[in-house]
């Protein structure tokens, strides 16, 4: 009977799949968008209806072609030319491609593939990706050019090398990490994902990488954060950083290591993680002296915070966290129990995690996203990452649960766009290029049915729930066009693809979620 269920199952996927295709449509010649809304990334108030001109991959006018409940003047819109294409969005809602800040490609652990992460990624709009260390410059890079080229779908790739990967032996010497960025950068990367090293180490690594032009990243490891925190960095010439860690260090005002149990272990995670649920109550308090002293300099020094707010929710509220309703759909039967309780694992803490842990948790969040919103208003770069395949955060999903936060912790919710594409963008380096939708840069979009402005949660692949005037329950949202490089993709049919993949691994292994602790 099990054995027919799932049969009768797959067929009917099968069907629902039918007549939609993941591969992308394009590029073309020259490409018009009609009617659409534009929310920009540039903090502007939606404009619309408007039609948008591609040609070869650049966009050539956004062109107003009237005014809401009015109908539309003909004379106004851009004529087609022969071999282009239209794409009709009448009533729906464009955006610049989405910008992850902190992308991992997937990983062996976790079994999670390139191509099963890139449809998620793109199925929720994201069309270009910030990976901060990952499996191997050789393998990020050749992915890089495959997007480039765009043989795969995939979003446009941004490879960060983790600091001293690849080398032979341990980077001891200031020679050795300038020679070591050199090379990291004649194979082309990006930038640097650090996470931390002695001071005279990342002095001269810093510097090395600045003088090449290149860009970096840090994750302040606790393991060398009493020596060299954030504003180190920023003063050294570090780009932006990840998380919050090194920054409640550099807020310190009467101490300088946190205040560690004298039997902590940084190899036991429920230890590493707990006690980072207490570090901003150790911090200075939000708008004193100090408090503003650092932030100022930050800014001054155009540092970029990329928080990743949602990587860590699952410290203050575990269930929320595991039993989110894409997982049944969308997590590979190997990712769930790569997120399970785990002394082995990365991020896999729950030896026994608890009520006192969560209150903990919620308050390092109240104190993080206050210095976080502040950065903003006073003018600092606060971008949107995911850091996903960890601790039940799934790749897509989670990024709209960051832009969630972001609005949290007190953004407007163009502010919270403008983060995701514009300051991305900026702290990437190719503001030129992507980032708004301006004549001249490429043609990167998301486009949407509903208005995410009123309601984020339209951006998850699994829709919001709405009820209608006849008391319906009924499921809108989602991306419903993901476009890069002037390429459009079906983004439903990109997630119906991941649908598949994970119900054949679960009908292979004969798999169901369970709850932790529960065997059958």
């Amino acid at each position: 009977m099990k054995k027919l269920y799932i049969f009768i199952s797959f067929i009917l996927l099968s069907l629902i799949s039918f007549g939609q295709s993941s591969e992308g449509d394009g590029p073309f010649s020259q490409l018009i968008i009609r009617g659409v809304t534009l929310i920009n990334g540039n903090g502007a108030p939606p404009i619309g209806p408007v039609d948008i001109v591609v040609e070869n991959n650049v966009i050539k006018k956004v062109q107003v072609v009237g005014y809401p409940g009015v109908e539309i003047r003909e004379s106004r819109r851009p004529k087609l030319l022969a071999g282009g294409k239209e794409l009709e969005a009448s009533g729906m809602y464009l955006m610049p491609g989405f910008v992850d800040m902190h992308g991992h490609i997937g990983g062996n652990s976790q079994g999670a593939d390139p191509d099963y992460v890139f449809k998620l990624w793109m199925g929720h709009g994201i069309t270009s990706v910030r990976e901060p260390s990952g499996r191997g410059i050789d393998f990020a890079m050749d992915l890089k050019r495959k997007s480039a080229k765009n043989e795969i779908v995939a979003p446009r790739i941004f490879v960060y090398t983790g600091f001293g990967q690849g080398s032979k032996e341990e980077i001891s010497s200031p020679e050795m990490a300038r020679a070591w960025v050199r090379n990291n950068a004649d194979k082309g990367a990006d930038g640097i994902k650090f996470f931390g090293a002695p001071p005279e180490i990342m002095t001269a690594a810093l510097a090395e990488n600045k003088k090449l032009g290149l860009r970096s990243a840090c994750h302040h490891a606790q393991l060398d954060v009493a020596r060299w925190n954030v504003l180190q960095s920023a003063r050294a010439g570090l780009t932006s950083m990840e998380h919050w860690y090194g920054l409640p260090e550099a807020l310190f005002t009467d101490r300088t290591v946190q205040d560690y149990p004298l039997d902590y272990n940084y190899n036991n995670e429920q230890h590493r993680f707990e006690e980072a649920g207490k570090l901003w109550q150790q911090a200075a308090p939000p708008y004193s002296e100090h408090w503003n002293k650092v932030m100022d300099e930050l800014i001054s020094l155009d540092f970029t915070l990329d928080p990743t707010f949602n990587i860590y929710e699952a410290s203050r509220d575990l269930q929320r966290a595991r039993r989110a309703e894409w997982h049944e759909e969308y997590t590979l039967p190997s990712l769930w129990e790569f997120y399970q309780p785990s002394k082995i694992s990365h991020g896999s803490y729950w030896h026994y995690w608890g009520t006192e842990q969560e209150v903990a948790w919620k308050k390092n969040y109240s104190l993080w996203m206050t210095f976080v919103n502040e950065y903003k208003n006073r003018g600092g770069r606060v971008t949107t990452g995911s850091d996903s395949g960890f601790i039940f955060q799934l790749y897509g999903f989670a990024y709209v649960r960051e832009l969630e936060l972001l609005r949290e912790a007190g953004f407007h919710p163009l502010e919270i766009i403008r983060s995701a594409t514009l300051n991305g963008a900026e702290a990437l380096g190719v503001s030129d290029k992507i980032g708004t939708v301006t004549v001249g840069k490429l043609a990167d979009f998301v486009i949407v049915e509903e208005n995410p402005l009123e309601n984020l949660k339209v951006l998850y692949g699994t829709g919001a729930i709405k009820l209608t005037e006849d008391n319906e329950v009924v499921r809108v949202g989602g991306v419903r066009y993901t476009i890069k490089d002037g390429i459009i993709y079906d983004a439903k049919a990109l997630l119906e693809d991941v649908k598949q993949l994970v119900q054949e691994k679960k009908q292979a292994e004969d798999y169901k979620i369970l709850q932790p602790g529960v065997k059958e």
